[in-house]
């Protein structure tokens, strides 16, 4: 188990990504710190990774907040005697977010998922990254999609938000390096178990002018090397391997999650 003895904070828990990683790391041995803004999924997941032998945690928490943050991050600390793992898996409904114009956007449309990614990400962060540079050892885990590296349409400020989130992830990164806190950014192309993707390609079928979110998806696997998109066992069992030991050499990076979408 590469994650044994670990502690890991999951911001965005109730999620299918955030869940989908919490799984990951409790198979692999750490103690999970759940949160969420709601309660029934977070239970029920922890629930599920005690009922295999894993360990969980479950807090009710606004990410968005820096007060909830901070207040969360100690109240585990009383729990845990430290965290070595923070990932922010947060989302947010698209519709009226994706499948519009920019020229048609609103100004607050555009700027809505920028700042709540950009702040939620910050706060998550600065939380853990202080913690652990006392520590002299910890990961932070940050997430975005493809758009932030290619032009992809239709959608909004979602580009910008992920953009965004991949320098601070790299200014960051250069910032804690010497004080032995690695922070590395998973970018993955849509997943399509995740409602949030059945919402997003849904849009854009309908923007695009298309029958059904399925004929978008085929759109899109067919722009990928590996004619397919990555699915959430694939985005858990990378963040497992980044947030271990066994890629302590592995800091200020985007991973290519993207099926071949994005090729570096």
């Amino acid at each position: 188990m590469i994650l044994k003895n670990k502690n890991a904070i999951i911001y965005g828990a109730g999620g299918a990504i955030g869940s989908a990683v919490a799984r990951a790391f409790a198979r692999e041995g750490a103690r999970v710190l759940l949160t969420g803004h709601r309660l029934d999924p977070l239970e029920t997941l922890a629930e599920e990774i005690r009922l295999k032998g894993g360990s969980a945690e479950v807090a009710l928490v606004d990410a968005t907040n820096e007060h909830d943050v901070n207040n969360n991050f100690r109240r585990m600390l009383e729990k845990v005697e430290k965290i070595d793992i923070s990932f922010n898996a947060i989302s947010t409904p698209q519709t009226g977010v994706q499948g519009i114009p920019l020229l048609e956007l609103t100004p607050e449309a555009f700027v809505f998922p920028i700042n709540l990614y950009a702040f939620s990400h910050f706060l998550t962060a600065k939380a853990a990254g202080k913690h652990m540079v006392g520590n002299g050892s910890g990961v932070i885990i940050t997430l975005t999609a493809t758009p932030s590296r290619k032009s992809a349409p239709l959608v909004g400020g979602m580009a910008a938000a992920w953009s965004v989130i991949e320098a601070f992830t790299r200014t960051l990164a250069g910032e804690l390096g010497s004080n032995g806190v690695r922070v590395v950014c998973l970018r993955s192309d849509g997943i399509p178990e995740t409602d949030t993707i059945t919402e997003v390609f849904g849009l854009h079928a309908k923007a695009h002018g298309m029958p059904s979110n399925k004929e978008f998806q085929s759109l899109m696997e067919s722009m990928t090397l590996l004619r397919r998109l990555p699915n959430l066992a694939e985005v858990a069992n990378t963040a497992a391997f980044i947030a271990s030991d066994q890629a302590s050499a592995i800091t200020g990076t985007v991973i290519n999650l993207s099926c071949g979408s994005i090729v570096d």
